[in-house]
């Protein structure tokens, strides 16, 4: 799932799943093209292509795969050239969202997030309308089914640098600065704390709550937008009322 907010829990069916495998492998694959080539290929002096390569291994990608795409971005290997952008709107209900894009045609992209935003009851805008609302953060979830001291986790994780710890229902939630998510992480390793969910995200500043029926047409632009090849990740601010 692109980005973190509590809709995101909701399961999906294994069919979905299996059927988005691929677009994973491929969404996953072009992060780390676009990291090797903006910090270059050693994933120690780039954190962000370290990060990419950490959730590929995650996705059970191929080593071969994963090299294969840093040598594209590094310009060892030939390929089509990504181009990172971010698209800001509304969808139903005025629910703010934002989109992480890579795309080898600005243009194209473009006029079909467009149309999907309209087709699906929302609005593609300006760039800036959305972007104050959230702000880029490390998040890293912790099961409660795989550990649930949370006093050890609160006292592991603010010590190594985390901004704060989250109580959910299911999980802890671990927010930290971009700059100090592979320290946090990493001590929570060391400490045998086992993190189900580690990236980098954008996380809103307050959220709209919705009732399960005013929720599902946000829902369903947001499938339609994730379904879009170009698509890395989507955030919004809503979160559906229990």
């Amino acid at each position: 799932m692109a980005g973190h907010s509590k809709w995101a829990n909701i399961k999906r069916k294994k069919e979905r799943m299996d059927a988005q495998r691929g677009k994973i492998f491929t969404r996953l694959a072009r992060e780390i093209i676009v990291a090797a080539r903006m910090g270059g290929g050693d994933p120690e002096a780039n954190p962000r292509l370290k990060a990419a390569i950490q959730r590929a291994k995650e996705a059970n990608i191929p080593n071969e795969n994963i090299q294969r795409a840093i040598q594209r971005g590094t310009g060892e290997a030939g390929g089509a050239g990504y181009e990172e952008v971010y698209y800001e709107g509304y969808g139903p209900g005025g629910v703010a969202i934002m989109l992480k894009i890579l795309t080898d045609n600005r243009n194209r992209t473009a006029s079909e997030i467009r149309y999907l935003f309209s087709r699906n009851g929302g609005n593609l805008g300006e760039a800036g309308c959305v972007s104050w609302m959230f702000a880029r953060k490390g998040l890293l979830i912790v099961d409660k089914e795989e550990f649930s001291d949370e006093d050890t986790l609160l006292l592991a994780a603010l010590e190594a640098g985390a901004e704060d710890v989250k109580v959910e229902k299911d999980s802890f939630e671990v927010i930290t600065g971009p700059e100090d998510f592979e320290k946090v992480r990493s001590a929570l390793a060391v400490q045998g704390i086992p993190v189900a969910e580690a990236e980098i995200t954008m996380i809103p500043a307050g959220t709209v709550k919705m009732a399960a029926p005013e929720a599902e047409p946000v829902m369903r632009l947001i499938d339609a937008l994730e379904d879009h090849d170009d698509v890395q990740e989507v955030y919004a601010n809503f979160e559906v009322e229990e």
